[in-house]
């Protein structure tokens, strides 16, 4: 695929979307069903886009973080149900309604300022009981007595805040390997159940029940509840390709993240390559200067590490430290290389592929941290 003019651009293949998606779907119940977490800009593949996507297989529910981006969905024709995960300052409470969203109450105190607004107002909001089983994060906390469910209950008893369904979020579901892990796991999945019991108890009826996030969803896949929360999965990744998981499911990775050569050029040994000279040619080296950058999403910091990229099917080592706009690689092992041809920083290169993870592990983090960073200036281009 050609890159429109652009020094560096993503390619997102939206076929694969579909194929992932059925990959989730053969792993969990039959009546559960998938709500998208668009998040981020769906992890930065394009909100709109995916969700577009998403649609066609079938997703009816999308889970984003904040009104702004529950907004840029609706203004972008997505007219399924959308769940705000975070905090919705008091001054866009009117948008809730307008637009037809679902807020996360993540406190009793937030609840009772959205349930004074909707009577103010003389409107209804549309919301979701978020239960704190562990991640200490967000969420109405799940302790063993009955103030807790006596505060769940009054929040189901409101008039202008309609709760339609109740969830909460696992802290370690990607860790098996820790007895304490997966034992902290199977405590927030009984406190969970037992909230749910409690509530049913009460004579009320819990509306949407969800839990499970993208390894909620691989390591315990049998749980029978009304939605899952992937939103790895479906882009095809996992946080780290190091984690074990109890299913495998046959994923393939969308993105794929190039950039153009700019200017090729033969130095003697002893030259030294970008700020610092941290990397001094031991002999004479073909250089080749990439037209991307730390300010497109590539880490600084992954810089001398033994970082590689693919062009004309060969690896390539990065060397030097990375610059905001550029980078350089050496091909001195590589004949032809020319200004204009294509570098793949990962992702898919003709028959090869080179995975996100050799540079979210260079940078000491995580595949979902990786391409969220990818820059808003760096243009997406879908097949």
């Amino acid at each position: 695929m050609m890159n429109c003019s652009s020094r560096a651009w993503v390619e997102i293949d939206l076929k694969k979307v579909h194929h992932n998606m059925e990959e989730i779907r053969k792993l969990i119940p039959k009546k559960t069903k998938v709500m998208g977490i668009v998040k981020a800009n769906a992890y930065g593949h394009g909100d709109v886009t995916i969700a577009q996507e998403l649609v066609k297989c079938g997703v009816d529910f999308f889970g984003v973080s904040s009104v702004d981006e529950a907004l840029q969905l609706r203004t972008g024709g997505i007219r399924e149900k959308i769940l705000i995960l975070g905090y919705t300052p008091i001054e866009h409470f009117h948008y809730l309604h307008r637009f037809d969203l679902i807020q996360t109450l993540m406190s009793v105190e937030y609840a009772n300022k959205l349930e004074q607004y909707g009577k103010a107002n003389n409107v209804q909001i549309k919301a979701h009981i978020k239960v704190d089983t562990g991640m200490s994060r967000l969420g109405i906390s799940c302790v063993e007595n009955k103030w807790m469910i006596q505060d769940i209950k009054k929040l189901y008893s409101f008039h202008h805040v309609k709760v339609e369904g109740i969830f909460s979020h696992f802290a370690v579901s990607d860790s098996l390997e820790k007895q304490e892990d997966l034992s902290f796991t199977h405590q927030q999945i009984k406190l969970f159940n037992q909230v749910l019991h409690e509530i049913k108890e009460e004579g009320i009826h819990p509306g949407v029940v969800h839990l499970q996030n993208s390894y909620g969803i691989l390591n315990f896949p049998d749980l029978e509840y009304d939605y899952v929360r992937p939103g790895l999965l479906f882009l095809g990744i996992y946080s780290h390709c190091d984690i074990k998981t109890i299913t495998h499911p046959n994923l393939l990775p969308i993105m794929s993240l190039k950039a153009n050569v700019s200017l090729v050029k033969w130095l003697d040994p002893g030259s030294s390559v970008s700020y610092g000279r941290h990397y001094i040619c031991a002999q004479k080296r073909k250089i080749a200067t990439i037209s991307i950058g730390y300010a497109d999403g590539i880490p600084r910091n992954i810089s001398n590490l033994g970082a590689k990229v693919l062009i004309k099917g060969e690896e390539a080592l990065i060397v030097g430290n990375i610059c905001m706009d550029q980078l350089m690689i050496d091909v001195t092992h590589i004949p032809d290389v020319q200004e204009g041809d294509i570098v793949t920083l990962f992702g898919q290169d003709g028959s090869r592929f080179l995975g996100i993870d050799q540079l979210s592990k260079l940078a000491d983090t995580i595949n979902n941290e990786m391409v969220c960073r990818i820059s808003a200036r760096v243009p997406r281009i879908y097949k």
